[in-house]
């Protein structure tokens, strides 16, 4: 009977032991992992929008992945100034454009965008499409920006990349050149007639890069050209100046020039495809004095500062921008 007590104690013993054994090696297979990606996101009480973002564009899976990846987080209130005004809105919005705006923010690899070179627009490429990082010193700091946007706070590590908080969500673009972009905005019928009838479509469809501050159809209205017939009627040396007067042989953001601009002042100026210039104002924010948000323009023949629209709308090889007045060489 001894014998046999004995027996039992061994056999559970090793029973023990392997069981033991089984959980160690699973453990050390499967790992718990809590800081990845997605639970950085999940416990950022400021990047919820994201986080659903992520959720319903399948991204999930993958920033749970080793990777590593580089994820640009638009904040909260970045998501709320694109019209996103609470999570049930992001939710409802389609899946093809949640599914291309988690695309356009995800990075495949970890990029740390504090040892960038000091310049401006640097492009790298994300799974949507091609980003423009500038790095650059204002005053006593260094701002990063990210098509414009800017970096909020330092890279958030997370075991498998890092997170870049961003003050404003990245639009997609839907246009390899901005000639196409120009000619998708509804806004845009008759500045698209002029740049066709001064014969550059197939200048701004080509490598750029370019900038476009284009007037809309009531500023052209407001210029004379009120319709496709008053353009095509006009010289083409007048629509061509006016068309080469609102386009910059560079990328340009509206940070750019808040960047850029010398300390302790607040104008700057823009040289123009046709050789003239255009001055460049920033806005102050009135609630934070030395600070900036955004531009307004003026040409040589401008009475009143030309006002943006609409702005930042990134194609291929370019940035357009929509203003509310033609800009004027003469008066």
């Amino acid at each position: 009977m001894k014998k046999y007590n004995i027996h039992i104690k061994i056999l559970a013993a090793c029973g023990m032991l392997l069981l033991t054994a089984a959980c160690s090696k699973e453990e050390a297979a499967a790992p718990k992992d809590g800081n990845r990606i997605v639970q950085v996101l999940a416990d950022n009480f400021n990047l919820t929008m994201m986080n659903t973002v992520v959720s319903r564009s399948n991204l999930r899976t993958d920033l749970n992945t080793p990777g590593p990846f580089t994820l640009f987080a638009p904040s909260d209130e970045a998501f709320v100034k694109s019209g996103y005004i609470n999570v049930v809105a992001v939710l409802g919005a389609s899946s093809g454009l949640i599914t291309s705006l988690g695309a356009y923010h995800t990075v495949e690899g970890t990029y740390d965008l504090n040892k960038l070179p000091f310049l401006f627009n640097q492009e790298i490429t994300s799974r949507g499409g091609k980003l423009f990082v500038t790095r650059w010193v204002k005053g006593q700091d260094t701002i990063l920006t990210i098509n414009g946007s800017r970096l909020l706070s330092s890279s958030i590590t997370a075991s498998n990349g890092r997170v870049q908080v961003i003050d404003r969500m990245l639009q997609p673009y839907l246009h390899e050149n901005i000639g196409d972009a120009i000619a998708a905005e509804t806004a845009l019928t008759l500045f698209w007639q002029a740049v066709q009838r001064a014969g550059m479509t197939d200048q701004l469809k080509g490598k750029g890069p370019f900038t476009i501050y284009a007037p809309n159809n009531d500023a052209m209205i407001a210029s004379g050209y009120a319709t496709l017939e008053a353009i095509n009627a006009a010289p083409v040396a007048a629509i061509t100046a006016l068309v080469k007067y609102h386009v910059v042989a560079d990328r340009r953001f509206v940070n750019d020039y808040i960047l850029t601009t010398a300390t302790g002042k607040t104008t700057t100026t823009q040289g123009m495809s046709d050789h003239n210039s255009i001055t460049v104002s920033l806005t102050p924010n009135p609630q934070q004095p030395g600070a900036f948000t955004g531009i307004t323009l003026r040409g040589i023949g401008n009475t009143t500062d030309v006002k943006l629209v609409k702005q930042d709308i990134i194609s291929g090889n370019g940035v357009l921008h929509i203003t509310d007045q033609v800009l004027r060489i003469t008066q």
